[in-house]
């Protein structure tokens, strides 16, 4: 004789409810880890921040360079990895109201972007601030506000503004007792560590004829060779451009200490 035994079905529903009562708990669980391992994760990035910007104060202080306290932020993800490890993807670091010396005179560079890549710094170094912060390469770009670069022409009513990536110069002249408008373009190039801004084809409206030599000459005048501040983090200056805001000065440098070891 066959027995047949038939479950209570009263209990698969309480299986199951209990099953997903577990997979929500595991869930719930899940999240909470997670939401830890970001909390550890920011607060390790924001230390580096904070350690590495205060090195890098110091260095520019030591370079003689005054500026406000340098913004950083690191790059990749997971940041707490790179922590552990010492070594990071990337260090983006801005530095505002850059002072320092050209040519004699007070020159202030309203933003430097820098970004540093291959960033080592070792977890003790960032602990006791002991010890090398080294970059594989860093780029930056520094600007050179018009203002200052009018200032060391130092041409009344001299002009100076961007259009269509080229800088354009405008200024009132003395011709033969006329009073003319002087128009033109600046060619912009980086030699020997410096940049030159050498004004070429400018045109007097209504210069009397034979005047030519006299607009050259202001050309020439108003033409400058400029030797900006020392740049930190052993930049070299590369390129350099017109912008709405100044002239955008391009400068890279390798195997850079961004720290006093």
């Amino acid at each position: 004789m066959t027995t047949y035994t038939y479950a209570d079905e009263r209990t698969q529903p309480r299986r199951r409810k209990r099953g997903r009562r577990v997979l929500t708990v595991l869930i719930v669980l899940l999240i909470v880890l997670l939401g830890l391992v970001a909390v550890a994760d920011r607060v390790g990035a924001s230390m580096a921040e904070r350690v590495i910007g205060d090195e890098i104060k110091q260095e520019l202080v030591a370079q003689g360079l005054e500026t406000s306290s340098p913004e950083v932020s690191v790059g990749g993800f997971p940041f707490l990895t790179q922590v552990l490890a010492g070594e990071y993807e990337s260090i983006s670091i801005r530095l505002r109201d850059v002072e320092g010396t050209l040519e004699g005179e007070g020159v202030r560079l309203p933003r430097l972007d820098v970004e540093a890549r291959t960033v080592t710094a070792p977890l003790d170094t960032l602990r006791t601030q002991q010890g090398e912060i080294t970059a594989g390469t860093v780029q930056g770009t520094a600007i050179v506000a018009y203002a200052s670069v009018i200032a060391l022409i130092n041409q009344p009513g001299l002009q100076l503004s961007e259009r269509d990536g080229v800088l354009s110069v405008t200024a009132p002249l003395q011709v033969l007792g006329q009073e003319v408008t002087v128009k033109g373009n600046a060619e912009l190039s980086v030699r020997e560590g410096r940049v030159q801004v050498s004004f070429v084809n400018l045109s007097a409206e209504g210069a009397p004829q034979g005047t030519e030599e006299l607009v050259n000459a202001y050309a020439r005048d108003i033409s400058l060779n400029l030797a900006l501040p020392e740049m930190p983090f052993q930049l070299e200056l590369q390129d350099v451009k017109a912008q709405s805001d100044g002239l955008a000065v391009t400068a890279a440098a390798q195997n850079v200490p961004l720290n006093q070891s």
